[in-house]
């Protein structure tokens, strides 16, 4: 069967795509990946062997002035002329979105071609660009149970799949807590000021306490941490790149990170306690946040309530009750079969 997986945008869209292409490519399918100019280099790299990659043409549209809007529908709209041109010599059996405004064009031209497509929405929020296409889809694919915002009109059948993350998360999979005080502070990629603002703080606060500290932050922002815990004698790992995130996240007892799609579900598939504090602009982090509260395994604090005082008592809390903390872990963890359930469906 011929699968073209349409993706791009950020590591959130991308991951989730390789990973399924690279399941899809061992069940002997032969795969196209379609991604824009951002994450093309992300993409050959994960890439299935034998795999095709193709360039598409496009850029997001939100928070923009009307003429980049604009310029931005036009590229969108030249990349779909241009794969409807191509399916006319060359077309694919199933088309499978990860979303991201590098998904609407592939979809549109596969929607003209009638063939069966399939959307994954990573957020517990539909993306503006998902809910656009939605139109089009046969199937809408989750990462969450409950998604919120999903057209009332939309005659896409709605399946929850999961959201695809790596082995290396699943071979640590309801792991036991080690009970030694770690916590794992990550904003993200690029770092959150409020994590660098709020924690150091109220970690220093917390009395008689054995507790070690890796925190994730911006490369500015590593040598000033570095001093803050060494003067107030806390153990401590600051770096700006964490390379190893399975393994981070399973020998910590707490974590406390953003609320993205990805970080979530990396949470639940390794089973463990979080504070997630969800970017305020972001709806779907509060989503994604909300998602993983409702199940019992942490808490998802908004920015304004996230303070030194809040977090010391909730973390000197936690840290005396461990019971507490196995069965937070417990509640946090949800198995993972993404990757079989997203390529069960598109192959069936």
């Amino acid at each position: 069967m011929k699968i073209w997986i349409a993706t791009g945008g950020t590591g959130g869209h991308v991951y989730p795509a390789l990973s399924v292409a690279t399941e899809l490519a061992r069940r002997g399918n032969k795969i196209t990946i379609s991604c824009d100019g951002r994450v093309r280099d992300m993409v050959a790299r994960g890439a299935p062997a034998g795999a095709r990659i193709t360039h598409i043409w496009a850029s997001g549209v939100g928070a923009k002035s009307k003429l980049q809007q604009m310029y931005a529908l036009f590229k969108i709209g030249v990349s779909a002329a241009a794969l409807t041109l191509r399916f006319v010599f060359s077309r694919p059996d199933r088309m499978v979105a990860f979303g991201g405004y590098a998904s609407v064009a592939p979809v549109f031209a596969a929607h003209l071609w009638k063939i069966p497509t399939f959307l994954h929405e990573q957020n517990a929020a539909i993306g503006r660009a998902n809910k656009f296409t939605m139109r089009w889809v046969k199937t809408l694919m989750t990462s969450f149970p409950d998604v919120a915002g999903i057209p009332a009109t939309s005659s896409a059948n709605v399946v929850y799949t999961g959201l695809p993350v790596r082995d290396d998360f699943k071979s640590r999979a309801a792991a036991p807590l080690l009970h030694d005080g770690r916590i794992f502070i990550t904003g993200g990629s690029l770092g959150a000021q409020i994590m660098d603002d709020v924690v150091p703080g109220a970690i220093a606060a917390i009395k008689n306490k054995k507790i070690f500290v890796t925190h994730q932050t911006r490369p500015e922002n590593v040598a000033r941490l570095q001093k803050f815990y060494a003067d107030n004698k806390i153990r401590a790992n600051v770096l700006s790149f964490v390379h190893d995130m399975a393994g981070t996240i399973a020998d910590a007892d707490i974590v406390i990170s953003r609320g993205g799609a990805s970080t979530v579900v990396e949470l639940q598939t390794v089973g463990r306690p979080a504070i997630i504090v969800p970017l305020n602009i972001n709806p779907d982090q509060a989503a994604n946040a909300a998602a993983f509260a409702k199940n019992g395994g942490g808490f998802a604090v908004e920015q304004s309530r996230f303070t030194p005082r809040w977090l010391t008592s909730t973390l000197g809390e936690l840290l005396d009750n461990p019971s507490r903390l196995d069965k937070m872990a417990a509640k946090a963890y949800v198995p993972n079969m993404a990757v079989e359930n997203i390529a069960d469906l598109i192959t069936k």
